[in-house]
């Protein structure tokens, strides 16, 4: 039985073909032009000698041509590539190297990073290259091809390769504690059965009047399925939002009449804090999802106060396609709960010997189901350290409650051992998060000469607002146990740094 991934814009294009897929400013694609402009990229692959299997890498925004050339490589039948964009010269080549792309989408401002890295790859033979709208500026060199003047040429029409469920469609890159990125290998069937659980889970109505804002970066796997790909398959309009700033994303919610919007908690963060939020008409947003990254509950119940519904926060790794779990419609969500696992996906909390926990109790959270990677690629030795006894070991430390919710409550090198108690960032940073006048928080272990490890908070005020270190620590000691409360306090006013997950950079925190 043959499966491509892109079956999910043909098919929408056939149902709705006026509908309008993607909106970026004043631009306009419908589905039956964004399906034939990724034809016409297809031919241009195969006529540059892509075939199927090859993997073939991007290094876009969120612009219409990242949906334009993601269809159209997987129409191939050759394995998609995303790329941060925040990545440097040596991080995009490593990345092609690993991957062994034979070809490389860019953008024009992106140049700088991108040519020395294709120029660096031998097996790259083809690097394409975006130009922005108002620019005719082109790098020269062997296989450097102008994406904008070959599409204008380009035949509309292509013959869809036909692909296995178990064929890689997408490698999406992730770092380990090695600090060497690895590429997770997600299937046509995962990332496809993957949107079919979110639609099914959340009571998406199908080819709908929905407008969708897509302000998380596609190259990510929240982005890439919960955003991108969910919308196309129910024909659903996208309007895209290149670089997130809360007071672009009021515009455009206000301008496009957004209906839902999926972000990281810092994006909530700001967006609920901002002075100007008062100043927009907002009322067309009923939908909001979460993840990425842990939902504090005080934002969770500031959000439901300010617009009257709650955000459904999920949980998911690019390992798991990415959706694993979900505070779903059927059973009432839970604030500070990554919820219960979706159709066909199983969890548990485990110890170091795989052995479940009691309830209520922490360990690593183990995911096995339709949504779990094929593998590492080219990592058989990790992939047996993350793959034992048919689990996935996601690394995250989580419990489980009576009612089987899910709860995250670190990273298991994120736990703190002070004095021989452990003591998990993650309660003291929604512990800290509770204070009235804190922003965002981040928690960490120093190292400590007696107890092995103190307990250190790095905080950021609300706009208007100021806190002191010890308000903090006695605000904390007053309500955990004594080991427990951070020892050291820092104050700061600058945001608190955080990749493009929306997850907080503890690492430089702790320089």
């Amino acid at each position: 039985m043959s499966l491509n991934l892109a079956t999910l814009l043909i098919e929408s294009a056939k149902r709705n073909p006026t509908k309008v897929a993607v909106i970026l400013d004043e631009f306009r694609l419908t589905y039956a032009e964004l399906h034939a402009e990724s034809n016409k990229f297809a031919n241009l692959l195969t006529q540059a000698g892509v075939r199927k299997g090859d993997k073939v890498a991007m290094l876009l925004p969120n612009l219409p041509q990242f949906l334009i050339c993601y269809y159209g490589i997987l129409k191939t039948g050759a394995t998609v590539v995303t790329l941060n964009v925040l990545l440097k010269a040596g991080e995009i080549a490593y990345r092609l190297e690993d991957s062994e792309a034979v070809a490389l989408i860019t953008w024009e401002p992106f140049v700088d990073q991108a040519l020395p890295a294709f120029q660096q790859v031998d097996t790259c033979r083809n690097l394409f290259f975006v130009n922005a709208a108002t620019s005719t500026s082109q790098p020269e060199g062997e296989g450097i091809k102008n994406f904008n003047a070959l599409m204008r040429d380009a035949w509309p029409t292509f013959d869809l390769v036909q692909t296995m469920p178990e064929d890689t469609a997408v490698f999406l890159y992730s770092g380990s504690t090695s600090g060497q990125a690895k590429a997770a290998e997600l299937t046509h069937f995962n990332l496809l059965f993957n949107v079919r659980v979110i639609v099914d889970e959340l009571g998406f109505s199908f080819v709908s009047n929905e407008v969708v804002l897509a302000a998380l970066p596609l190259f990510h796997s929240f982005g890439q399925t919960a955003v991108m790909n969910t919308a196309i398959s129910l024909g659903q309009t996208i309007t895209l939002m290149p670089r997130f700033d809360p007071v672009k994303a009021f515009r455009i919610i206000e301008r496009d009449k957004v209906t839902k919007f999926a972000g990281v908690p810092t994006m909530y963060l700001y967006l609920i804090n901002h002075p100007d939020r008062t100043r927009y008409d907002l009322s067309s947003l009923h939908e909001c999802i979460s993840g990425g990254a842990a939902l504090t509950v005080e934002l969770f119940q500031a959000w439901e106060k300010a617009f009257g519904f709650k955000i459904l926060e999920g949980f998911g790794l690019s390992e798991t396609s990415p959706v694993a779990s979900f505070n779903i419609r059927s059973r009432s969500p839970k604030p500070g709960s990554i919820g219960v696992p979706v159709w066909g996906v199983e969890m548990k909390i485990a110890d170091d010997l795989d052995n479940e926990v009691p309830v209520g109790d922490a360990g690593e959270l183990l995911i096995r189901g339709h949504n779990v990677m094929k593998g590492y690629y080219k990592r058989p030795e990790l992939n047996a350290e993350v793959m034992r006894n048919g689990w996935f070991h996601s690394g995250d430390l989580a419990r489980m409650d009576e009612e089987g919710y899910f709860y995250i409550v670190g990273r298991k090198k994120d736990m703190i051992l002070r004095g021989g108690f452990n003591i998990y960032a993650r309660e003291i940073e929604d512990l800290v998060c509770s204070h009235p006048a804190v922003l965002e928080c981040a928690v960490f272990g120093v190292a400590d000469e007696m107890l092995g490890e103190e307990v250190k908070a790095v905080v950021v005020s609300k706009p208007g607002q100021t806190i002191t270190e010890k308000e903090i620590s006695k605000y904390c000691r007053e309500r955990v146990a004594s080991y427990k409360y951070p020892r050291y306090v820092e104050i700061r006013s600058e945001p608190l740094p955080r990749n493009d997950k929306g997850q907080i950079l503890k690492q430089q925190l702790k320089g």
